[in-house]
This record gives structure tokens, C-alpha cells and sequence, in this order.
């Protein structure tokens, strides 16, 4: 489809957006909590929208763009520790009218739970392989070889991986057993961020993780997609409020692909280089990225109205990589 019929079709989907969700109340309540424990004002974000969840669809890819696991904050020895569990399995997801496609994912959604902590406590991440196939999680960041996550984790069994919150930033985790390229793109990954001991200035969060589907297994893909469903964002557009700042989380998990791209439509944003930075290193409207690279990503729309982004590639954004912010007077 050329961008001149995603646009139509953006236009012909307009009555559906009333009818979808935009959130869960957990996520409501976790995004208010991180709020007060950063000591600073809640941002203004749109009121959740309560809909069935998409045919074939056992999670609601709208809420992930809006959904944080905070975890279990514990105290060990007066020590913090923030406790997670993650499950892989098998799950078929509909990837659109035509296609189902049986996904190696993290507890039921991909990509796997956007894990949050805070730089200085202590992770404790309880992996369950509950899948036909070995896996294992690896995270990147710093950590010791024993908790790197390269040895198989067979089914049924359990692995707790534990580690100091460093450094601040996103770091992807995904699993690691070979043919590694073949795990990723059935599913397996998904972003741990960690929050830096200074607090960043209050916004309405979003995460995007690009990834990719080859369907036939010949290291090519065939479909891509933001957070897992092909074209989500283009038919339920995701709703912001105007002049508020958008703080996007955006990570990079297509296989295959040597590089892509990310663009937004009618406006620039800030970038944060690995979520590494208090400052941003540079303002443009596209943005470059290899497989696992990601940065924050900041900015405001001052009028209301229905915007673009996806990939300067534009046979990724006919292929399903492709969504709309949906800017909402104030």
C-alpha cells in the first residue's frame, strides 16, 4: 500500500479510535506512583479507553504503549531490590485478517514487559521457560558473565537472574540461544529501563519497540510492526494532549535489517543518546538506528490534529511499521 492509501486508510479508521483502548488502570496507577516518587507533577495523559481486545490478540497492544512493570520493591539488608517475573511461551497472535503467527514471547505479549527500575537498586528477574524450547534472557548494560544470560534455560525450568541497576539508560534484554536472530524475531525481547538518580522533567511516557516477522524462516522479513501488531498505531492512532511533552522510550529489535529509521510527521524532536544523557545531543525529525540501538526521544505538538511517524523506509511502513499520533486539543 503506497503512504497516499495508509493516509486514506488512517481517514476511513477515524470512527474506530472511540472504540479501542487506550490503557489499563494498573498502568494508570503505576505511572502515577513513579510520578510521586520522582517528586514531581503528573503529566496530563488521556483517560483510558475501555474496548475488547483485538480478534486473536491475547493482550491489548494499545495499553503497551503505555505499560510499565515496576515490579516488587523489597528490602533485603536495607538494600532495595526490585523483583520481576518473567514467563516465555508459545502464543499465537493475529497479525492481521489473514495472518497467524505462533510467537516465542514473554509473559504473553510482544514485545516481553517494559521493565522499570531506578539506578542504585538491586534486580532480581525470575525467568520461567515454560516453552517447548530453551531460551534465556540477556541483558545488556553491566552485570557479572554468571548473570550475562547465554546458558539455555531448558523447558520448565527456572532461572533468576540478579544484578545492580547500572548504568542508567535503556537496555534491551532478549533471548540468547542460537540461531539468536531466530528467537528475536519470534518474540523474545523487550526493554529494561532504568531511571537516573536525577529526576527527568515530567511528560507523558510511550514506548515503541520495533520488530520484525519473517514468516517463511528465510531471513528475510515479511511484516514489521510497532509493539508486535502490524499497522496497531496506524488504525487505533495513539492519543496525546497538545502542548505536552512526550518522553518516547524507542528501541530497535527488527532482525535482518541492517538499519532503519524513525520519523516523525509536522514537528522535531529532541535526542537522548541511550537514555544516557540529562541533555539532549541533538533536534532532528528522523533518526537512524541499528538492530538493538535505542534513545529517548522528546517533543511537543503544538496544534491538534493526526501526525505520522514510522520509518523513512518506506517499504517498512507499507509492511505494517506505521502509526499515528493523534494530537488532542487542550
Amino acid at each position: 500500500m503506497t503512504l497516499p492509501g495508509l493516509i486514506g486508510s488512517v481517514r476511513r479508521s477515524r470512527r474506530q479510535v472511540l472504540g479501542w483502548a487506550g490503557g489499563t488502570v494498573g498502568a494508570a496507577i503505576a505511572a502515577t506512583w513513579w510520578a510521586t516518587r520522582q517528586s514531581s507533577p503528573s503529566p496530563q495523559v488521556p483517560p483510558p479507553i475501555t474496548a475488547p481486545l483485538p480478534p486473536g490478540v491475547g493482550y491489548d497492544p494499545y495499553a503497551l504503549v503505555r505499560d510499565f512493570d515496576y515490579g516488587r520493591l523489597i528490602h533485603e539488608q536495607g538494600r532495595p531490590i526490585r523483583e520481576f517475573e518473567v514467563t516465555a511461551r508459545s502464543v499465537p497472535l493475529q497479525l492481521n485478517q489473514a495472518i497467524t503467527y505462533v510467537s516465542w514471547n514473554l509473559n504473553g505479549r510482544v514485545p516481553g514487559p517494559t521493565l522499570r527500575a531506578r539506578a542504585g537498586e538491586r534486580l532480581r528477574i525470575r525467568f520461567h521457560n515454560a516453552d517447548g524450547h530453551s531460551h534465556s534472557l540477556h541483558f545488556h548494560g553491566r552485570h557479572s558473565a554468571a548473570m550475562d544470560g547465554v546458558e539455555p534455560i531448558r523447558h520448565g525450568d527456572t532461572m533468576v537472574y540478579e544484578f545492580d541497576a547500572e548504568p542508567f539508560g535503556l537496555h534491551p534484554y532478549h533471548c540468547h540461544i542460537a540461531p539468536v536472530t531466530r528467537h528475536i524475531s519470534k518474540g523474545l525481547y523487550g526493554l529494561l529501563i532504568i531511571g537516573p538518580p536525577q529526576s527527568r522533567p515530567p511528560a507523558d511516557e510511550l514506548v515503541l519497540v520495533m520488530g520484525g516477522y519473517d514468516l517463511q524462516d528465510r531471513g528475510q522479513n515479511d511484516l514489521y510492526a510497532f509493539n508486535g501488531i502490524p499497522n496497531i498505531y496506524r488504525d487505533r492512532p495513539i492519543q496525546i494532549y497538545q502542548n505536552q511533552r512526550i518522553r518516547l522510550y524507542l528501541l530497535n529489535m527488527i532482525e535482518w535489517d541492517a538499519a532503519v529509521s524513525f520519523h516523525i510527521h509536522a514537528n522535531l524532536f529532541q535526542v537522548f543518546p541511550t537514555g544516557r544523557t540529562l541533555q539532549p545531543s541533538q533536534e532532528t525529525d528522523v533518526i537512524t538506528l541499528g538492530p538493538a540501538e535505542r534513545h529517548i526521544l522528546e517533543f511537543t505538538y503544538p496544534l491538534p490534529g493526526q501526525y505520522m511517524f514510522h520509518p523513512h523506509q518506506d517499504h517498512l511502513a507499507e509492511k505494517g511499521c506505521m502509526g499515528i499520533f493523534e494530537v488532542l486539543p487542550t
